[in-house]
């Protein structure tokens, strides 16, 4: 049973049919779903949830979708790792991290909002689905179209990770490098949109496609026993997640499956795009557009289509937002490594870096619970990394050449030769 109501303008509250529409055509403000909560709250419990698979349909009433979603079944659910190596370096005994390293299929949480979209795309009988992307949504939306039997083509801005060009090439989707930034490539998928006739999972799937996000955030309440932490560090691109996670607590305590509290709710972006932040720390809702320049490739917008509600929903809840240099993203990447063993790509070392900020403002508190968002697997973005960490060691097959290099460790007092 499907609950969405209508299509609802953000702006002016116009109300539009469940179609592809993503804009306004009195205001030009974005659409967004709106759902019937009450019967959402007859039909839907904690009791309910508990009884299904682990993955992000779970949720289904609080999700766009009519029948059985064509991709998604292994999706969401990802762990809520306790960071307790990582806590006791930074003072924070309830400190988690939220992991979409591991989602399946594509390690990021892109595949939470593409599910959505895929399945919305079937239901509307688009035969091509589509994407403008920094990288994590190209191999998202190659991935699950392969599993979706749709045609597929993604454009993305020229500099991405190779991974993420060969990871989504190799669904069999075609893909186009656009010379520009990502807020060329977007208006170019904005055009296409209207010519061909194309689903484009950001542009007119985008009022059923973020809803996905929503998911990130369901997961972190019900995990911690149905109940919202204190804080939650998020980092920003375009602007999806940050407030559908906002949108999503909020709905579970519309339906009875939260009690009100609060949560603060912070923004992490890099200080080479970082419109967003700036824009907290002026005291303006004007978001002035930038160039990005920043080694964290998948949050590297700067003319954010969502950066207005990130503000409302950041302050809304008393949350703050910072950036952080490439230098400290690199930094917090390896923190995260060396002590919970989880490799973050430069959008999860934003976030940590983020996190230490706040701890060292005291905007978080030592004894709150704070929860960090990971939100993609660093094995796709190696570069970030890879002039930043200790080089191998070349030796013979010969224990004597062991020897001498276990010596030569020990003089320089390293850890792996037994000296603290």
């Amino acid at each position: 049973m499907n609950f969405v109501a209508s299509l609802k303008c953000r702006e002016c509250g116009e109300h539009y049919p469940v179609e592809p529409l993503h804009v306004c055509e009195t205001c030009f403000g974005p659409l967004e779903v709106a759902y019937d909560y009450q019967a959402i709250r007859e039909r839907l419990s904690r009791e309910v949830i508990a009884r299904r698979p682990h993955n992000l349909w779970r949720y289904r009433e609080l999700l766009p979708v009519n029948g059985d979603p064509v991709t998604g079944s292994d999706s969401g659910f990802t762990p809520l790792l306790h960071a307790t190596r990582l806590g006791a370096e930074l003072g924070v005994k309830r400190l988690y991290l939220k992991d979409d390293t591991v989602n399946h299929p594509t390690l990021s949480y892109k595949d939470r909002v593409v599910s959505v979209a895929m399945a919305k795309a079937r239901e509307f009988g688009f035969t091509t689905v589509s994407c403008a992307s920094t990288g994590n949504l190209a191999t998202a939306v190659a991935a699950h179209a392969a599993r979706a039997g749709l045609d597929c083509c993604i454009f993305m801005p020229e500099g991405v990770e190779a991974g993420k060009i060969v990871g989504s090439a190799v669904y069999g989707a075609r893909v186009i490098i656009v010379r520009g930034n990502y807020d060329d490539v977007n208006r170019l998928c904005t055009e296409i949109a209207d010519k061909y006739g194309w689903a484009f999972v950001n542009i007119n799937l985008r009022p059923y496609y973020t809803e996905g996000a929503k998911t990130f955030g369901f997961e972190v309440a019900e995990q911690l026993g149905w109940r919202l932490p204190d804080h939650i560090v998020l980092p920003t691109a375009g602007g999806t997640l940050l407030p559908k996670v906002a949108k999503g607590f909020h709905e579970l305590v519309e339906v009875g499956l939260l009690a009100p509290a609060p949560c603060r709710i912070h923004c992490a972006q890099a200080a080479g795009s970082a419109p967003v932040v700036s824009a907290l720390h002026k005291g303006t809702d004007l978001i002035t557009p930038v160039k990005p320049e920043t080694i964290a490739k998948s949050i590297a917008i700067g003319n954010p289509a969502d950066g207005y509600y990130v503000l409302g929903a950041v302050r809304e809840s008393g949350g703050w937002g910072e950036s952080a240099s490439d230098a400290e993203i690199v930094e917090a990447m390896k923190l995260l490594a060396r002590t919970e063993g989880v490799f973050a790509e430069p959008a999860g070392g934003t976030t940590l870096a983020v996190t230490l900020k706040l701890l060292a403002q005291k905007r978080i508190r030592p004894d709150q619970t704070v929860v960090v968002s990971i939100t993609g697997n660093g094995y796709k973005t190696l570069e970030a990394a890879a002039g930043s960490v200790a080089q191998p060691l070349v030796i013979s097959a010969r224990l004597k050449e062991f020897d001498a290099l276990f010596e030569q460790l020990k003089q320089d007092r390293h850890p792996f030769a037994g000296v603290a």
